[in-house]
């Protein structure tokens, strides 16, 4: 029986020592900040990741300070009252240097608390100053505009928000409806105009290339009647140097004739015969007289 006690007693022993070994250790994950709270009283140091020694009293809060990213649907009204229903993307983390402060202030819940209503608020004042048919052109505006808002909302509760993406907007039916009428409507009208802008195109095209083509007949017709004029102008040049040749021609041959030459050329034609009447220089005849 004595034994058996000692027995027991060392098993207590070791139990109660591995019990107080376990209430005086802590380990804190990295990615982690470590909250130490003394009977529910925030102390103001924490752990960072790893192994520490605590008293057994103390508990230590694992405040997650990574990036964390949680995806919201929201309703909003745009500036023309539609309702739109939002799916927006934001990516959060706490700053490790106020964790203990967040903590202590606003405790685990800080998301809920503190970033979901600012998200809800900026994000339905931002949509609401756009009409509906801007708001899905306008995406990556709203995104940035609301990232801005809640930034600046958040900073001093040392949260830390990276991104803030609006993933989809969608309108009632009605509403949708009348937008794709809308845009079929305006979409016939485009194809119109196109067509339209074309037969004004192929027209003042067809109008450039007469003008083109009457252009180049006039100048074809005009050199062709400078050709001809100019032609014409040689064969008179070549006319009158003809004429001033023979002329000339002449008026030399006039020049150098003389009596005895003459008689010359008369002899050479002479055929030998002599005249059948020979009248002197004073003789008067008179023929067909009956």
């Amino acid at each position: 029986m004595k034994n058996v006690g000692k027995v027991l007693i060392a098993v207590a022993a070791a139990v109660l020592v591995a019990v107080l070994a376990i209430s005086c250790t802590a380990t804190v994950p990295t990615g982690y900040t470590g909250i130490v709270t003394t009977f529910g009283r925030v102390e103001e140091h924490t752990f960072d990741a790893g192994f520490h020694i605590k008293s057994p009293f103390q508990k230590v809060v694992k405040m997650d300070n990574r990036t964390q990213k949680a995806v919201e649907a929201l309703q909003a009204f745009s500036s023309d009252i539609q309702q739109v229903d939002i799916s927006i993307a934001v990516n959060y983390s706490i700053d490790q240097s106020t964790a203990e402060k967040l903590y202590k202030t606003v405790g685990e819940e800080y998301y809920s608390k503190i970033l979901y209503p600012r998200l809800l608020e900026n994000t339905k004042s931002v949509f609401s100053k756009y009409t509906a048919e801007k708001l899905v052109a306008y995406r990556e505006t709203l995104s940035s505009e609301i990232t801005e808002l809640v930034v600046e909302d958040v900073k001093d509760y040392g949260i830390n928000v990276s991104s803030i993406a609006v993933q989809d907007i969608d309108f009632t039916d009605a509403f949708t409806n009348a937008v794709e009428a809308k845009q079929v409507a305006q979409q016939n009208k485009l194809t119109a105009q196109t067509q339209q802008d074309q037969l004004t195109m192929e027209a003042q095209q067809e109008a450039e290339r007469q003008v083109i083509k009457a252009k180049a007949d006039a100048e074809k017709a005009k050199i062709a009647a400078e050709a001809d004029l100019e032609v014409t102008k040689i064969q008179a040049d070549a006319a009158e140097y003809a004429g001033q040749k023979e002329a000339a021609k002449n008026k030399a041959i006039a020049q150098s004739l003389t009596s005895e030459l003459v008689r010359y050329y008369y002899i050479q034609q002479w055929n030998g015969q002599l005249p059948q009447t020979m009248l002197g220089e004073n003789a008067n005849v008179l023929y067909g007289l009956d």
